[in-house]
């Protein structure tokens, strides 16, 4: 803490000691500086941020395709799928293609995608209803607490 100084009697103490004079809070009155190796706090800075990158957890989202003419046995291989996405911590969308006329009878992948969320409801939780999207229907799901 040296206190209020000019700028060009700033300058050349920095340069005395071989540091750089650098703007920290520019609005305050008067406008705050600190003497530092800029070079060494921009790669301090730049590695506090990549530890943080590194430590954030990304959720990725799975997709299951389904459409309503898929079988019971099917459905079953798929929804083991979709467990086993969702204990890795995955989020899951689960989609319904509707082909031709298949469209006019969207409570048909309703319920298909509600039986496909009942089959998981003990590792997941509906974070999306079923909506229609263009010519499919879809659901999201994420991993509950519980898992």
């Amino acid at each position: 803490m040296i206190g209020v100084v000019p700028t060009r009697d700033a300058l050349g103490m920095a340069r005395e000691r071989g540091l750089d004079l650098v703007e920290v809070s520019p609005n305050a009155d008067p406008p705050v500086c600190r003497m530092m190796d800029y070079g060494k706090f921009l790669y301090e800075k730049s590695k506090r941020e990549r530890k943080a990158r590194k430590s954030q957890k990304t959720i990725d989202v799975k997709e299951i395709r389904l459409r309503p003419k898929t079988g019971e046995h099917d459905i079953g291989f798929k929804a083991r799928d979709a467990e086993r996405f969702l204990k890795e911590g995955h989020k899951v969308k689960v989609r319904v293609r509707f082909r031709g006329r298949e469209i006019t009878y969207p409570e048909i992948g309703r319920e298909l995608l509600q039986e496909f969320a009942g089959r998981l409801s003990d590792v997941a939780d509906v974070e999306s209803a079923p909506q229609m999207e263009g010519r499919s229907m879809l659901m999201i799901l994420s991993p509950n607490a519980k898992s």
